[in-house]
């Protein structure tokens, strides 16, 4: 549909969609599958991040399946700030060209893994975001939070980055009022949007994901 209507949009998907916790083998080959398939049309595939106990069997997948020419370059993941081991995964993603959307991270996880005070994860996000944005790849900063947004818009600046080298992404419907104020200064913004009838399953799923989903989408329900 994305092609048929000329669409600027790609897909995001989760590889717990396709079997992951099965068998890796089962999702390795969907997603290589759908990567195939959105390189040979010109378009691309997010491969979202999940729970810690995924993350290197996903960035492991993600890489094979950019190493192989028929895939190479179709790929982009997340990468989430809160992990303690998130600067090195982003810097092997540079070094292997692979774009990286950025957020703070959506999951309960404990302190052995995981910064446990948002203090931290807000230093952590902007020392990343400096990463990703000094690298020649295209990456996209997802967030919501204003000091994220204008660490990463002060960096660019003091750097002459060029606002078009990368992207803010944001959620459908949260901070409208933000997404028309960076788009109307001239910066990239894309909406991530549930596709398909099975939206509501998929909106519980991110609220039970972590308790503070739900403080935050109300505080901003009735923002414009």
């Amino acid at each position: 549909m994305i092609a048929t209507r000329k669409l600027d949009a790609n897909i995001s998907v989760k590889l717990t969609q396709m079997g992951l916790e099965q068998s890796p083998d089962l999702a390795e080959e969907i997603a290589y599958a759908l990567a195939r398939h959105a390189r040979a049309i010109g378009n691309f595939v997010r491969v979202d991040m999940e729970d810690s106990r995924l993350t290197q069997v996903t960035l492991d997948i993600v890489r094979r399946l950019n190493a192989r020419a028929e895939t190479r370059g179709a790929l982009g993941v997340v990468i989430q700030a809160y992990l303690y081991r998130s600067q090195a995964d982003i810097e092997q993603l540079i070094a292997d060209n692979i774009r990286v959307r950025l957020c703070k991270g959506a999951y309960n996880e404990s302190a052995d893994v995981a910064f446990p005070r948002k203090s931290e994860v807000d230093a952590n996000f902007v020392q990343l975001t400096r990463l990703l944005l000094s690298s020649p790849v295209y990456h996209a900063i997802a967030t919501h939070d204003e000091a994220m947004i204008a660490a990463a818009r002060d960096f660019a600046k003091e750097h002459a980055i060029d606002p078009g080298r990368f992207e803010f992404q944001m959620l459908y419907g949260v901070r409208r009022d933000l997404q028309r104020a960076l788009v109307k200064d001239g910066y990239k913004v894309r909406v991530y949007v549930p596709f398909g009838s099975a939206w509501y399953p998929y909106f519980m799923r991110r609220l039970a994901e972590r308790p503070a989903n739900v403080v935050f989408l109300a505080r901003n329900f009735f923002r414009s």
